[in-house]
């Protein structure tokens, strides 16, 4: 599975994934370039690390409208953002091994 995970990775979460045997690219900011550089359009699952960058929400979506988004951050998810997160995941509740192993 191709999965783009953008924003500071402080968990770890891309290596996670990586080890559960996904292709996997990170970004530091998830702009409308830089998604698609990544590959947005063909990626199964989109990774957000940080709340202040959910607006790449709807930028990952307008590329990829069947995106799975999955936020692993701590804080609350803007309200705009919350209807097209998948999942949202606060890291003090579960590991990035865990979240990965539940990607597929």
């Amino acid at each position: 599975m191709k999965v783009i995970v953008a924003g500071v990775d402080d968990t770890e979460i891309a290596s996670a994934i990586e080890e559960e045997g996904h292709d996997v690219t990170t970004v530091d900011v998830g702009t409308g370039e830089s998604l698609a550089d990544a590959g947005i359009a063909e990626a199964e699952t989109y990774v957000l690390t940080e709340m202040n960058q959910a607006t790449s929400i709807a930028v990952a979506k307008d590329h990829n409208p069947d995106v799975r988004v999955v936020v692993y951050a701590e804080g609350s998810l803007p309200e705009f953002a919350t209807r097209q997160a998948d999942l949202v995941v606060d890291p003090r509740l579960l590991d990035p091994e865990a979240v990965a192993e539940e990607l597929e």
